[in-house]
């Protein structure tokens, strides 16, 4: 019988993910739909993707389950047959990774959460029944095309930066429950004009284009699978992407790349770069954008300080770090960068 949690260490299980012989394919989906018992749920789900060898990150709340996980190639099929066993996601769109080398996860961990997107939303009478409608990668290039459409990035500013649609609006936070309001405040005098909202798999520009309809907003649209989706649909159809860049994923390899377009920058140097890394510092593990020659450099680090204290002994180390709240440590300067996006959006 499976267990319902991890026994070993995470480092063990990495370094077996990346011994293992057979390939796997990295697959990400959600769906908003009532579960009345979502610990029951969860046991269950866990013991039946235990049996698959699936790996990854799944939420499981009331209001549905949003997961990326990867699968082993030879399983995929099967996991695709468990999962459509179940009413709710019977038929359920799979988003399929761009750039994948089976890498992305080494362990299953299924958590029970308030919700599968943190909102902040209390208001009782607010529904996911009414969103806005779904645009696929050829309707997102229409709307683009028009004038009276805005275009609104759902992500967080690191995401943001490596790349995204042409003319995007950015809403200036790193959580989700604080960019609702503020993307309704910014949108004040649109609410006739068209506005598509966009994020990375659909789950969070799916709940903003329910919040925005809630708010008063006409013409909502929301793009259909987010990035991943639209990668996939552009390459089938023979499509121009107008994302440019790289789009930033939540697993091992922290981005895939879209477009050749490289518009963001070294925060060390100041080189064009888009490669993401953590700190080498593990009291720090600051997610910043480094080059190969900074990385030579700092030797994966994101200064001298931490540099210098991944030499020290780890006596000393843990020391250092012992009582430190790391907290959200992520590079970001979405905020100095908004006003001049605004006032062009405004005419002044």
């Amino acid at each position: 019988m499976a267990l319902l949690h991890n026994r070993v260490s995470n480092e063990e299980l990495k370094q077996l993910m990346l011994q293992e012989k057979d390939p796997r394919t990295t697959v990400s989906f959600y769906a908003y739909f009532p579960i009345q018992h979502p610990k029951e749920f969860r046991d269950w789900l866990y013991k039946s993707l235990y049996q698959l060898k699936v790996f990854g990150r799944i939420y499981v709340a009331k209001e549905g389950i949003n997961a990326q996980i990867s699968v082993p190639s030879a399983n995929f099929e099967a996991f695709k047959t468990f999962l459509y066993s179940i009413p709710a996601l019977n038929g359920l769109r799979l988003n399929i990774a761009v750039e994948d080398d089976g890498k992305s996860f080494w362990v299953l961990k299924i958590k029970v959460r308030e919700k599968i997107v943190a909102d902040g939303i209390e208001d009782p009478n607010f529904s996911m029944e009414n969103k806005g409608r779904y645009v696929n990668a050829a309707e997102m290039n229409n709307l683009l095309e028009q004038q009276d459409t805005i275009v609104i990035d759902m992500r967080n500013h690191y995401e943001y930066e490596v790349g995204h649609f042409k003319n995007a609006i950015e809403i200036p936070s790193d959580t989700f429950r604080e960019q609702l309001p503020m993307a309704v405040d910014m949108m004040k005098g649109n609410e006739e004009k068209n506005i598509i909202m966009y994020c990375t798999g659909g789950i969070r520009c799916e709940k903003a284009s329910a919040y925005m309809l809630y708010q008063g907003f006409k013409n909502v649209f929301h793009l259909e699978g987010g990035i991943i989706n639209y990668a996939k649909q552009a390459s089938e159809m023979n499509l121009t992407a107008q994302f440019i860049g790289k789009n930033f994923v939540f697993d091992n390899r922290l981005g895939e790349r879209i477009t050749e377009d490289i518009i963001a920058k070294c925060h060390q140097c100041g080189q064009p770069c888009d490669t993401h890394t953590n700190c080498a510092n593990n009291g720090c593990h600051l997610l910043f954008i480094q080059c190969k020659s900074c990385a030579a450099e700092f030797e994966g680090c994101c200064s001298q300080e931490c540099k210098n204290s991944i030499h020290m002994p780890l006596e000393r180390q843990k020391e250092i770090r012992q009582g430190h709240d790391k907290g959200q440590h992520i590079f970001n300067k979405s905020k100095q960068r908004l006003r001049p996006r605004l006032d062009e959006l405004n005419g002044l």
